[in-house]
């Protein structure tokens, strides 16, 4: 049985650490280079770096800070924000990435997944889908819509069909992030995501709404979860890395744990 992995978020806008609820409402909360390397001694599986404004503005993402953050490193290293093309991505692996992660412009032209697969693996592709509810079942049967460019373009595709499309294109892991959780504290979607996780055969990563030790158990044991991705509760101070192991390992589930 592999080990779940706790997966820490880095939001970067405009070179600050930042922090949203349900994707509005971003404050600027720290240094992400510094915050790379806290979170890297407390034990944390890995990163992942998220340039926030990069695919909305139509820009690249930022190189200096995925490479000041590599520097300080030395676990896996995930990188989105912007990402559109085989350069971009292998941009980033120059400087520093170990994974690269698609977005917006996946959902805009999904032959980017393929492309990027092709060219870097599918183990170093990662999809990331932005997902609200809806009440729009005759359209989107799971109850689940895909959102774009920030949380700010509800595209009408319906969650399900697109994980499973990204695995066919050739993404090697998926990150499902809930824009009703996002910085809420309450808890992951975990219908949502168990409902990807059984319905793809490569891992999920549960994202949005973790606020206390629990819900990373429920995750993993409840949401089917490969990974969970954590980011107030640690920014904050709430939790420590090393806390929210040590809380799973109680629990039974099985992590790599950092003595």
């Amino acid at each position: 049985m592999l080990s779940k992995r706790l997966i820490v978020c880095l939001d970067v806008r405009e070179g600050k650490l930042a922090k949203s609820i349900k994707f509005v409402d971003t404050k600027d909360i720290g240094d992400p280079v510094v915050k790379a390397r806290q979170y890297y001694m407390d034990g944390a599986d890995e990163l992942v770096f998220y340039d926030i404004n990069a695919s909305r503005a139509n820009r690249d993402i930022t190189l200096k800070f995925v490479e000041a953050v590599a520097a300080q490193i030395f676990i896996p290293f995930s990188v989105g924000g912007g990402i559109r093309s085989i350069e971009d991505a292998t941009k980033l692996r120059l400087a520093g990435a170990e994974k690269v992660n698609v977005n917006s412009a996946a959902v805009k032209r999904k032959e980017l997944i393929s492309e990027i697969s092709g060219a870097i693996g599918a183990q170093s592709t990662v999809l990331s889908m932005d997902v609200k509810k809806t009440t729009k079942t005759r359209e989107i049967p799971s109850g689940y819509e895909i959102v774009i460019n920030d949380g700010t373009h509800m595209t009408g595709m319906d969650a399900i069909d697109w994980a499973k499309i990204g695995e066919k294109l050739g993404a090697g892991e998926l990150v499902v992030n809930s824009i009703d959780a996002d910085g809420t504290k309450d808890g992951y979607e975990l219908t949502l995501t168990r409902m990807i996780a059984d319905s793809v055969g490569i891992p999920v990563i549960a994202s949005g709404g973790a606020g206390k030790p629990e819900h990373l158990y429920e995750a993993f044991a409840i949401g089917h979860a490969d990974a969970a991705l954590v980011a107030s509760i640690v920014h904050y101070g709430e939790y420590t890395c090393r806390q929210l192991k040590d809380y799973l390992h109680s629990r039974g589930i099985k992590v790599r744990m950092k003595f």
